[in-house]
């Protein structure tokens, strides 16, 4: 008979990745949420959906210290925790993958239907950033009422799982394993597929230098999405199908294998949180602008280090603020 889990598996390398991934994270994404909020003119959409996605992947990392424990000793934090957490971290995936089918749209309204932007003061834009974190919480709610603190006798020590009890208990756990793939990925990911899809073809016949640009960011943005959780999807999708008996396992050394991979993909996922921000920082010449005025602006830099930064970019001040100040280009 198998062993519960893999032997072996859980090492302090997973443990200390975390830990980096909620650094960097952190860092990051509050660097993005300080840029966007300190624009006071100029804020579009797209901007907004940004902060939101920001304020996202910041929710995500508080949770990761509590999973790199967790993955190296078990569980030690209790039931209160263990529900919150979890749904917190179910919560902000949701949310952040919502947010970023929300700027597919913007950005195919704004370039193929060549629809002006939204200003971020538009009832329009916070009432769907409210009702994305809305659904997201409502979708976050069957974890935050099943998960707690349990003894596992196989393991020996304490799991933060699902307690379901009943005759339909892998009915229960495929089934809103299902709905995780649908909502959290496949959907959001389908919009931007035709969405990005639709921009790009605009995009080839336009042969508009400034709209290729400004869809740089983005394009890496959901590309990173992609990198990082489809191979975690895959991986919990097979589990999934064994777990439902749709798949048969030949040996216990295929199971191992699979939860191998699981583990793997996972923190390949969970590494997401800190991309974005690099992103921004690495292709996004307005944010790094942006970034630079904001801290001339709370004197952090001198206003001479902001200037030749400006000519070194081939910017100048009044171009830059002439400009829609959009974090995504």
């Amino acid at each position: 008979m198998c062993s519960a889990s893999a032997p072996g598996f859980r090492t302090l390398g997973i443990m200390i990745t975390y830990i980096v991934v909620f650094v960097f994270s952190f860092l990051g994404n509050s660097v993005v949420v300080f840029v966007v909020t300190s624009m006071k003119k100029g804020r579009s959409s797209t901007d907004i959906y940004l902060m939101h996605l920001a304020i996202a992947d910041l929710l995500f990392s508080l949770t990761l210290p509590f999973w790199a424990v967790y993955i190296h000793s078990g569980w030690i934090f209790g039931s209160a925790l263990c529900k919150i957490l979890s749904s917190l971290q179910e919560a902000s995936v949701y949310g952040g993958v919502f947010l970023l089918a929300c700027i597919s749209i913007d950005r195919y309204f704004a370039i193929v239907r060549a629809k002006r932007q939204l200003s971020s003061h538009n009832l329009v834009v916070k009432v769907i950033c409210g009702v994305v974190w809305l659904v997201a919480a409502m979708l976050a709610l069957p974890v935050a009422v099943q998960r707690e603190s349990m003894f596992d006798s196989d393991l020996g020590e304490h799991i933060c799982f699902e307690n379901v009890t009943g005759e339909n208990i892998d009915r229960w756990r495929v089934t809103m394993r299902i709905l995780r793939h649908t909502m959290g990925f496949f959907v959001p990911f389908a919009i931007m597929f035709v969405c990005y899809g639709c921009t790009v073809v605009t995009l080839f016949h336009a042969r508009n230098q400034k709209k290729h640009k400004a869809m740089r960011v983005i394009l890496a943005i959901v590309l990173a999405f992609v990198l990082c959780w489809l191979p975690f999807n895959v991986s919990v999708l097979t589990d999934t199908l064994i777990r439902g008996g749709s798949l048969l396992l030949e040996s216990c050394e295929t199971r191992y294998a699979v939860e191998k991979m699981l583990h793997v993909t996972q923190v390949l996922a969970f590494t997401h949180c800190m991309v974005n921000p690099v992103l921004y920082a690495f292709i996004g010449a307005k944010f790094r602008n942006q970034l630079l005025t904001a801290l001339n602006k709370h004197g952090v830099i001198s206003k001479s280090i902001l200037q030749t930064y400006r000519k070194g970019s081939g910017h100048s001040t009044s171009s830059f603020r002439s400009r829609n100040t959009s974090v995504k280009m």
